[in-house]
């Protein structure tokens, strides 16, 4: 036997630690003397029933002891699952906070989004204004479309004037080209008459 189980049978016969083993064996030899005795010895027999009371008290307590050992053993292991189960409650309370905590973070920031989308829209004009500058810049839009078309038109007609006036500058460089050639035939048959009578009168002499 080891030590171990001499210490651990020791202590389950021992009790609380009070000396009932003690208790028990000198009870056992108090039997054992009694028995051997030829003689009656009361004193004897009233010591080992008292040895035996206090032996019988002494296990009755370590019972109760025992008893109510068990008795918090389950009250620490129904306490130990409750507590269990609070930890399990809590950790699902702490996963519905955080939920609702990212569902409430999702809300402020669609709140914030809706307030800043609502200020830009309040700074628009309504749609009375809106269709007022839409209706006056079509008009605006439709003057400068005819103030174009008059424009281009315009255009056009400077671009006929400029064409006949191209033209005309031609033919009356033609015409002037002409009336050049014409002086220049006269110039030189007058000239040719000139040098004709010049050599005649030179001839007679």
């Amino acid at each position: 036997m080891s030590d171990e189980e001499v210490i651990r049978r020791r202590l389950l016969i021992d009790g609380d630690g009070t000396g009932d083993d003690r208790r028990i064996n000198v009870l056992l030899k108090s039997f054992i003397k009694w028995v051997n005795s030829s003689d009656a010895d009361n004193i004897l027999h009233e010591r080992m029933l008292s040895q035996l009371a206090q032996c019988e008290f002494a296990q009755k307590k370590s019972r109760f002891v025992s008893n109510m050992s068990q008795e918090e053993l389950r009250n620490y292991e129904s306490l130990s699952n409750q507590i269990q189960v609070e930890i399990e409650e809590a950790k699902k309370d702490i996963e519905k906070t955080k939920i609702g905590l990212e569902e409430a973070k999702r809300v402020r920031k669609n709140r914030i989004e809706y307030d800043v989308l609502a200020k830009v829209i309040n700074e628009q004009p309504d749609r009375v204004q809106t269709n007022s500058k839409l209706n006056t810049l079509r008009d605006e839009l439709g003057c400068l479309k005819e103030n174009s078309e008059q424009l281009e038109r315009k255009l056009e007609m400077r671009r006929k004037q400029f064409h006949v006036l191209i033209s005309s500058i031609h033919s009356l460089q033609g015409m002037l080209d002409e009336v050049d050639e014409e002086i220049m035939d006269v110039s030189l048959e007058n000239y040719e008459d000139t040098d004709t009578v010049t050599l005649t009168k030179t001839g007679n002499n």
